[in-house]
This record gives structure tokens, C-alpha cells and sequence, in this order.
């Protein structure tokens, strides 16, 4: 199908939101085309999207849910998003969204699949994180229905999250506090998965019912499964220093950052997601590497 879309967009570069990892087995960019496999309610499917124009994708779809990815399609492209009211004053943020006003804000709908990556990225430096759901997807998950590309594979369903062994979660390098937050959050699967239904508030506090899931988890799955331009994440290592050094040119911590965002209260995280697109938040290393487990509060 040929699918328009309201604005131009950038596919490859909007759809990154939700790639774990340059080897995750759920999403490829070949040739300019993006393979993602995925589960929908309605079953397992695979999305080949290729753009064809700056408003133009050609879109197939294979699997049980096929149709309802290619219906949820506009939504992943952020079709939904409306960026009313945000008009930033001349400087970095107006600098960021001009360059990269075609990366825009998409949401999945999907609690469960946005919800078990976060949290295998907590307190584990993201190369870890991304290890463990590529391990986790290849030996739980199912291979990709259609054409898919070899060794694409989709996640598990959640009663195949819950079943997860600790002994195979140990060998894919996730410590049993985060195995028990994956687990109890697939146990909550229907009430997560309700969240995509309630206000952002609700949202946030509904996320933050399952153990182990705090301020920072909540956050970056409401930015993928609900695509809310507001949902900024405190307690990351890096983000406070990022932000600060886009806007000031000096690093920053949670407090300074979120004073820096205040003006853009119910965009903070478009201001963000714009400087990182842009390629402004990248300040200067300085400093160790991280060891492979830090203790950022989650």
C-alpha cells in the first residue's frame, strides 16, 4: 500500500526510536528500507516501510498482524503528533527543530514491547542492554512471518516473557532484579497495555504500579508507546549533560536541565528528541567510561 502522510517525514530516522541496538533482531535498515517485526494484538508481523517521497511510504505487511501494523502505521510515523503551541524563540531549539522537524515523534500503542527493553537498560550501560534483548528475542521470541530478512525475529508474547527462565535471563546478562521487574510487568500485561487509553498522568502512574518501574522507565516507554512530547526522563547518566550543554554550553544535572526545559512545558521532550536528532546535545567526553553497571536511580 501506498500510505500518505500528513508532513514529510524522515522514516528511517523517526522509526530509530524503536531500535534497541544496531544488531537487534526485531528491526532492519537495508538499503534504505526498514524491516520491523512486532507484535500486535492480533499476532505476530512483519513491516517493510521504503520511502518514496518526502510525504509518500510504500508499506507492506505479512503475519496474523499484518493489517493491524499497516492500520497502526500512521501513529508509528507520528501522525498523531501535534507539535500547536511550540514555537521556539531564536537559539539551539529553533536551530534543532529546523534541522530536524522531519524526525518526528511516533508511538507504538505497544506497552509490553516498549516496556521490556527500558528495563533491561536499567543501571547497565546500553550495550549490555541491547545484548541481552537480542539473546532473549533469538532464543524466546519467534522467527519474523514473511519475507523478513534472516535472523529477524519477533518478541515473545507476554505469557513467553513471563515464562522466561532466571537462568536464562542470567545467561543473557540480566541480574534477577531487572528479570523480576520484565516478569512482573508481563504478569500485568492487560493492565499496562490499558495505559495507551488514559491521559498522560494516568499513563506515567499506571507504568509506575509495577515494581522496579520508576520515573526514568516510565518516561522513555511513554515516549515510544505513547508518543508524548512531554515525558522528559530524570536520573540518566548522560541526558542532564547533553541537554546542558546544547542549551548553555555547560553541563547540567536533573534540576538544571528540567529549569532549562521549564519554558516548554508540554514539549520538553520534543525539545529534546529535536537537539539529539540535530546532533546539538553532544557534549565533549570527559571523564572514565562508565563500568559496565552504574546505579542511576530508577
Amino acid at each position: 500500500m501506498l500510505l500518505p502522510t500528513s508532513a514529510p517525514v524522515d522514516v528511517v530516522r523517526t522509526l530509530a526510536a524503536f531500535r534497541h541496538g544496531p544488531y537487534d533482531p526485531a528491526f532492519r535498515v537495508i538499503d534504505g528500507v526498514v524491516w520491523r517485526a512486532t507484535r500486535r494484538p492480533t499476532g505476530p508481523a512483519t513491516l517493510r516501510l521504503r520511502q518514496v517521497a518526502p510525504d509518500r511510504v510504500d508499506a507492506a505487511a505479512w503475519g496474523p498482524g499484518a493489517d493491524d501494523a499497516l492500520a497502526a502505521l500512521p501513529d508509528l510515523l507520528g501522525e498523531h503528533d501535534d507539535p500547536a503551541g511550540f514555537e521556539p524563540p531564536p537559539g539551539p531549539v529553533r536551530t534543532a527543530w529546523q534541522r530536524s522537524v522531519r524526525v518526528r515523534i511516533g508511538r507504538s500503542r505497544l506497552v509490553l514491547e516498549s516496556l521490556v527493553p527500558v528495563v533491561l537498560e536499567q543501571r547497565v550501560v546500553v550495550s549490555t542492554a541491547h545484548h541481552a534483548w537480542g539473546w532473549l528475542l533469538h532464543t524466546h521470541g519467534t522467527a519474523a512471518p514473511g519475507p523478513a530478512p534472516d535472523g529477524m525475529r519477533v518478541a515473545p508474547t507476554r505469557e513467553g516473557w513471563a515464562g522466561v527462565p532466571v537462568w536464562d535471563f542470567h545467561r543473557a546478562g540480566v541480574d534477577p532484579r531487572r528479570a523480576r521487574v520484565v516478569v512482573a510487568a508481563a504478569r500485568l500485561g492487560p493492565r499496562l497495555e490499558e495505559a495507551t487509553g488514559l491521559d498522560a498522568v494516568g499513563a506515567l502512574a499506571r507504568l509506575q504500579h509495577v515494581p522496579g518501574v520508576g520515573p526514568w522507565t516510565a518516561a522513555k516507554v511513554a515516549q515510544r508507546a505513547f508518543g508524548d512530547p512531554d515525558a522528559v526522563h530524570v536520573g540518566d547518566f548522560h541526558l542532564p549533560g547533553q541537554v546542558g550543554w546544547a542549551l548553555t554550553g555547560r553541563r547540567t544535572d536533573d534540576a538544571g536541565m528540567l529549569a532549562l526545559l521549564e519554558p516548554f512545558r508540554g514539549h520538553r521532550w520534543r525539545v529534546v528528541h529535536h537537539l539529539l536528532a540535530a546532533g546539538l546535545a553532544r557534549a565533549p567526553r570527559r571523564g572514565p567510561r562508565l563500568p559496565v553497571e552504574d546505579h542511576r536511580h530508577r
